[in-house]
């Protein structure tokens, strides 16, 4: 498939063979409900991500914290935009009531952007977190944090609230980070850098990327090597998706050879493990990442 061919798709919103994947309404249906009843937010949800019916016919999710309203408008997210609500204290205790409640062993917490609060929830995300194994000692939990303006006592909340992986999302190349809105390339990047000094030294450090937004190989590769020289253990890659015609458009669908490429070359560069195929998201099997 050529590059002209793929815009022609993306335009006519056809996507190739290998992004046709099978839903499990039911299971969705059944996962939404429990969600509800204890009052708490997935940004499986949120984001209109396309593994949700899988994930949650296995009981997997990624929590959202801090409600379901971003403080910044990034033009490739889903996530609803404006004036987000105050703290909600009570969901420390609710998100701890769904882990259980799904008997979960590797638990995944993220937040929308939160850019009104001066620690930009870095306190609600280590709350959360130290709940969460005070009452279920055994259970792993993952966070992934917005890039809390750089605040170095944000981080370091977060860096020691006990989290086994602490990921940030790079998301793209520096080309092209015109479509995140208020972040910088180089305060991710060092985002990532501070995560790795800051937090004990079997914590392992994540990011993601996203492909067929118009990047070339030769500047994934050099991302590749920024995230490795800021000791970056975890990669996921996969395919961007636009949630509606309001957004982003796909470039490029990226073909399962190059994800497979992908793969080779980040873990040749020294990454411990990557997942790279085209329905990879950062919170995509979270779990196998550290082997569980």
């Amino acid at each position: 498939m050529t590059m002209r061919e793929n815009i022609k798709n993306s335009e006519n919103g056809r996507k190739p063979q290998w992004l046709r994947k099978k839903l499990q309404f039911g299971a969705q249906k059944q996962m939404d409900q429990l969600l509800k009843n204890v009052g708490i937010h997935t940004i499986c949800q949120e984001a209109k991500c396309p593994n949700i019916s899988e994930c949650f016919s296995k009981k997997n999710a990624t929590f959202l914290i801090l409600g379901a309203i971003c403080t910044r408008r990034c033009s490739y997210c889903n996530v609803a935009t404006g004036k987000p609500l105050g703290v909600n204290e009570k969901e420390i205790e609710q998100v701890t009531t769904s882990v259980k409640a799904l008997e979960l062993k590797y638990v995944v917490i993220t937040s929308p952007a939160r850019d009104d609060l001066k620690d930009g929830g870095a306190k609600q995300f280590s709350l959360v977190t130290k709940n969460i194994l005070k009452e279920l000692p055994n259970t792993k939990v993952e966070l992934l944090i917005p890039d809390f303006q750089g605040n170095l006592d944000s981080l370091k909340l977060v860096a020691n609230s006990g989290a086994t992986v602490l990921g940030h999302n790079i998301e793209t190349v520096p080309r092209l980070y015109k479509i995140r809105k208020a972040a910088n390339y180089k305060r991710s990047l060092q985002v990532l850098k501070k995560l790795k000094a800051l937090a004990p030294k079997e914590t392992k450090t994540k990011t993601a990327l996203m492909v067929g937004l118009g990047e070339s190989q030769e500047e994934m590769i050099e991302v590749m090597k920024d995230l490795r020289e800021v000791g970056c253990d975890y990669l996921s890659i996969g395919q961007y998706l636009a949630p509606s015609n309001e957004y982003e458009k796909v470039v490029e669908y990226v073909r399962p050879s190059q994800f497979e490429k992908y793969k080779q070359i980040a873990l040749d560069m020294g990454f411990e493990f990557v997942h790279s195929s085209p329905y990879t998201r950062s919170s995509y099997l979270a779990h196998e990442y550290v082997g569980e």
